[in-house]
């Protein structure tokens, strides 16, 4: 095909990565002032303290399935559409409590962002 000319297609972090190799002096992350740093620190110290019910609530949930099937062994025989409750609890249960968590957590996340 003449007439067209090749382009290199990259990620813009390739893209940065190179120009920042090319560029005089040495590249520095920005820093906050004071008062911003302050601010991030103090909210990932609240949101990683609000990060602990959620994670206690998903360890029970997934390490506890083991336990409901130990504790009630019928489970194996009842069956719902041909399939054992046992195997719907653990292919479809987790997924949808994930979400209510990730989601829950998130708003938490949030509302600690928007708090002052």
């Amino acid at each position: 095909m003449p007439g067209h000319k090749r382009v290199a297609v990259m990620s813009p972090q390739t893209r940065l990565a190179h120009s920042r190799r090319r560029a005089r002096g040495r590249w520095r992350v920005p820093k906050l002032d004071p008062a911003g740093a302050d601010r991030a620190a103090t909210l990932y110290r609240r949101q990683r303290t609000l990060a602990v019910a959620p994670l206690l609530l998903l360890f029970t949930g997934i390490l506890g399935l083991p336990l409901v099937f130990a504790l009630f062994p019928a489970l194996d025989d009842l069956r719902l559409l041909g399939i054992p409750v046992s195997w719907l609890a653990l292919a479809v249960l987790p997924y949808p409590a994930l979400t209510l968590l990730a989601g829950w957590q998130l708003r938490r996340a949030e509302q600690a962002e928007d708090r002052p």
